[in-house]
C-alpha cells in the first residue's frame, strides 16, 4: 500500500471546541421540553429554531460547558428519524442516556423531583466517587446526574 494515498489521522480527531460529544435527542413536544429541560435540570436555551407550524426543527440547550441538540418527532419521514425511536415505542427501554457532571448532585435531584422528574436510580454515593442519580424526563429520556468527575 503506498503511504501517500492513506490519510493520516490524528489520535484524537475531535475538533478544538467547547465540548466535543453533544447527545442529541428527539421529543414530540419539544416546545415542552426544552421549557422543562431548563426548569428541571438547569439547561439554557442556546439556540432554538421553530417550523412554521410550531414545532423545532433544531434547538442547542447548554449545560455548562457542554450541550444537547434537539429537534421534534416530525411527521415527514427523514433518513435519520428512521434510524431513532421514542423511549414509548421501545418498551421504555433507552439505548444510550447522558451524564451530566454537577457541583451539588443533592441539589439536582430536588429540583428534578419537584419538577416531576420520574427518579428511576435514587441518589446514592458511588463506589468509584461522586454522588449521582438517574430519571426520566417527561417524554422517558434517561438522564444521570452525578458529582463524579471523570477528567
Amino acid at each position: 500500500m503506498n503511504a501517500a494515498a492513506t490519510p493520516v489521522i490524528p489520535a484524537t480527531p475531535a475538533k478544538a471546541t467547547r465540548a466535543t460529544v453533544i447527545p442529541c435527542l428527539r421529543y414530540r413536544d419539544a416546545p415542552a421540553a426544552i421549557t422543562w429541560l431548563c426548569s428541571a435540570f438547569g439547561f439554557e436555551a442556546h439556540a432554538v429554531h421553530a417550523n412554521p407550524d410550531g414545532s423545532i426543527a433544531h434547538a442547542q440547550l447548554s449545560f455548562g460547558n457542554g450541550m444537547v441538540m434537539l429537534g421534534s418527532v416530525s411527521n415527514v419521514e427523514t433518513e435519520w428519524g428512521r434510524l431513532i425511536r421514542q423511549p414509548d415505542e421501545v418498551g421504555g427501554a433507552g439505548t444510550q442516556s447522558a451524564y451530566l457532571v454537577v457541583v451539588d448532585a443533592d441539589a439536582v435531584y430536588a429540583r428534578a423531583k419537584a419538577a416531576g422528574a420520574l427518579i428511576v436510580l435514587e441518589i446514592k454515593d458511588e463506589d468509584y466517587g461522586g454522588r449521582g442519580f438517574s430519571c426520566r424526563d417527561p417524554e422517558g429520556h434517561l438522564w444521570n446526574f452525578g458529582s463524579y468527575d471523570p477528567w
